[in-house]
């Protein structure tokens, strides 16, 4: 027998080994103040806790070597997957001692002492620039920036910095500065001799830009004041060019500049700040991209920088982080439900014919990301995914108005009144018939829409009493110069007990089918009525021609803002005891069943009575009455549960919802540009005999054309190419003399649009 000091032949394990995978291939176990990493079954790597070089060697490796995934193993570790870049940099560069450094600052680097700080400011106050102050001081211009940070350095007011004027004489890069020439911010400016810019100022858009470079092509002095915070929107510059590629998106801005969209916005957000990209580059680029089907930032890169400028009037168009930061800027404003109501305040003014009948339909962007937000159903896919509905308002030509986002996928019943009372407020006390499909159908909603000064026309949802065949008619009617013929039976119903008398045209079809469409307007003929609530399709095309066409369910970021926390939601608790519920009560009838087929098999020569079954069968009888209680029990508990909680106390990650600012700015725009087609489309209408079937795609083709550019003192003239075939080439040079007649000029400039067909072919 051992004695108590003699040492025992396997020591006792130090803990409970820890074992957590990154992937399938890969683990990490850790017992003790021990790790291994496991690849394959294979030990990869093996260290203390407390060593971190050889920690960051095993994460470098497992990524190096292709194991798994740097955003795995940065998780898996700890570490963001920021820092195991560097870690891998630091070894690329120094190998095992790089990445065994101490934390704080790198050793050997020179700090900036604090007592340079009084320097600092003087060689700001004297105009250098931070790389400039940070040769000089011997550091990097990144500490220069940190240290004006800490010591709260503003810079200079912009107005009071003297600006560089071009001699027109001169050297076109700025051979002459004039000191005392001082621009302000709204100033009106022209440069001698530059047949882009003159005294000529667009009503509501503010003063032109200047210009301070001579060469289209080369806008350095421009981007050099922008820098400096001295220019606010690079003035567009054109020159004569050959074969420009997507010069044909240009007969869209005859349209473009009678929505008003630049005035607009020029009233709504002022500025956007000092860039040489400013508020309308901005528009005038997202409009445009829309009208070329890029149908997102990213679409940029496919797309040369110098080409799309020279569209605009600028040497390069903005790229994809370029453009991602004006969105934000725009955003940041929260004025996307402002602009966007001036622009159909504008378009109710242009179209007031048009809005006297409104279609009102809820449109569902489906979201594939990681947050948790409400579900809804999304018909066109027969599933309940996350996502986001979105409500439009069209005009009768199925042109759209106006688009409002729901609170968490609230049904048309709730949003409606919501609508209607934007409605109200930019159409004044005109009278409107609105029409929606059976979504929003509300005998209590149709009653207080009508006493709010509304007509109705929607689908009847539920059952209905079959109308007699010997009640319809034919009838045929001219509505909009279009001819239509409808077998129709119309007649009075009532609704709420009587308490709402409505109007109900019912159309038959061929195989006998019955559509019934209920509406407080009684002074419009039955076949007036079935056109214009079968001319709800024209919103259902215009959904789906912008999700193919301008990618209307594109997420712009996945950037998430707090929710109501109060918003109440079907309690999660009720639900999951329904579910056992119908459980209990699937078991129960099954055991009742089985107990019924016992007493009809039972042989009455062994259990002639009722009472000698029922002893046979106790085991049986006791889980029916236990099967009973349980569901009697559920039922109680779940009655006394509320049907509605907080969604505060249901989710988990908290009370979320999708950015709506951006999303909403980008559907303004896809909105505007798609007027803008229409307005071309009903241009080419008179000359054009297919324009239902092919208008559209006779736009797109014009729009993606190719274009020369001739500058003229007065005039932008855009000769663009010839189309696939001599009729849409006859065409487009109808369209070029219709869009001729308004005098439009490009914005921005005094240069005058003018447009005609090559005859070359």
């Amino acid at each position: 027998m051992a004695g108590e000091n003699t040492p025992k032949l396997f020591a006792e394990p130090v803990g409970t080994p820890t074992t957590v995978t990154i992937n399938d291939r890969c683990q990490i176990c850790t017992q003790g103040e021990y790790r291994l990493v496991i690849v394959s079954g294979i030990v990869l790597a093996q260290y203390a806790i407390g060593d971190r070089m050889a920690e960051h060697h095993a994460m470098v490796s497992l990524v190096e070597q292709g194991w798994a995934d740097q955003n795995d193993v940065a998780r898996i570790f700890g570490y963001s997957a920021r820092t195991l870049r560097r870690h891998q940099r630091r070894y690329a560069e120094g190998g095992l001692v790089a990445l065994g450094r101490s934390d704080g600052y790198p050793s050997g680097k020179r700090r900036l002492p604090r007592s340079r700080e009084l320097l600092i400011r003087r060689l700001k106050k004297e105009g250098l620039a931070n790389r400039e102050i940070a040769r000089q001081l011997g550091v990097t211009p990144k500490a220069i920036r940190k240290h004006l940070k800490r010591m709260g350095w503003h810079e200079p007011d912009p107005q009071q910095i003297p600006l560089p004027i071009v001699s027109p004489d001169g050297d076109p890069n700025l051979s002459a500065f004039s000191l005392d020439a001082t621009i302000h911010a709204g100033e009106k400016a022209s440069v001698p001799g530059d047949p882009n810019l003159s005294a000529f100022v667009p009503p509501n858009e503010g003063p032109l830009p200047v210009s301070f470079d001579r060469n289209p092509a080369d806008r350095r002095v421009d981007r050099l004041l922008a820098y400096l915070g001295l220019l606010e929107d690079a003035a567009p510059m054109f020159q004569s060019e050959r074969r420009v590629p997507h010069g044909g998106v240009l007969i869209a801005l005859p349209s473009l500049v009678a929505s008003g969209i630049f005035a607009t916005a020029h009233n709504t957000y002022g500025s956007i700040g000092p860039a040489f990209y400013g508020l309308r580059t901005t528009i005038v680029s997202l409009l445009l991209m829309a009208l070329l089907r890029i149908k997102r930032p990213e679409g940029l890169k496919e797309h040369a920088p110098k080409d799309l400028g020279k569209i605009l009037g600028l040497d390069r168009a903005p790229e994809v982080k370029t453009l991602r930061r004006k969105l934000n800027r725009l955003a940041a404003f929260g004025r996307a439900a402002e602009f966007g109501k001036s622009l159909a305040q504008r378009r109710v003014t242009d179209r007031g014919a048009a809005v006297g009948f409104l279609y009102v339909d809820g449109h569902v962007r489906v979201y594939h990301g990681k947050r948790t937000l409400p579900k809804t159903h999304v018909a066109r896919m027969r599933l309940c995914m996350p996502a986001t509905t979105d409500y439009w308002v069209n005009d009768a030509a199925g042109e759209p108005l106006f688009v409002v986002t729901a609170e968490a996928n609230a049904g048309m019943v709730k949003m409606l009144p919501n609508v209607l009372g934007q409605v109200r407020s930019l159409v004044g006390e005109r009278r409107v018939t609105v029409v929606f499909d059976r979504g929003g159908f509300s005998p209590k909603l149709f009653l207080k829409l009508i006493n709010d000064g509304f007509d109705i026309l929607t689908y009847r949802k539920g059952r209905f009493r079959r109308v007699s065949r010997s009640c319809f008619d034919l009838h045929e009617a001219v509505i909009n110069g279009q001819k239509v013929s409808y077998t129709l039976a119309d007649q009075g119903v009532r609704l709420l007990a009587g308490k709402l008398r409505l109007r109900q045209v019912t159309r038959l079809t061929e195989n006998g089918h019955q559509t019934p469409v209920l509406t407080s307007r009684r002074d419009l003929c039955a076949a007036e009525v079935a056109f214009r609530m079968f001319g709800r399709w024209k919103q259902e095309n215009f959904f789906k021609y912008l999700r193919e066409e301008y990618a209307l369910d594109a997420l712009v970021d996945y950037e998430v803002v707090a929710a109501d926390p109060t918003r109440e939601v079907p309690n999660p608790k009720r639900a999951a005891l329904k579910i056992e519920f119908d459980q209990a009560r699937a078991e129960f009838d099954r055991l009742t069943a089985e107990y019924g087929a016992e007493a009809f098999i039972n042989p009455e020569k062994s259990r002639p009575t009722m009472r000698g079954f029922k002893v046979a069968q106790r085991k049986l009888a006791k889980r029916i009455r236990e099967a009973f209680d349980r569901m009697i029990a559920l039922k109680e508990k779940r009655s006394a549960m509320p049907q509605k909680v907080p969604v505060e106390q249901v989710a988990t990650e908290g009370v979320l919802k999708l950015s709506t600012e951006r999303k909403h700015l980008t559907n303004i725009f896809k909105m505007v540009a798609y007027q803008a087609e229409s307005d071309l489309v009903n241009l080419v209408a008179p000359h054009y005999r297919r324009v239902r079937e092919e208008g559209r795609t006779l736009i797109q083709s014009a729009l993606a054309d190719t274009a020369d550019f001739e500058v003229t003192e007065n005039e932008l003239r855009v000769r663009l190419a010839p189309l696939s075939s001599p009729h849409r080439t006859r065409v487009l040079t109808a369209l070029c003399q219709e869009l001729d007649r308004t005098n439009t000029f490009f914005p921005g400039t005094r240069l005058r649009l003018r447009y005609v067909v090559s005859e070359d072919g």
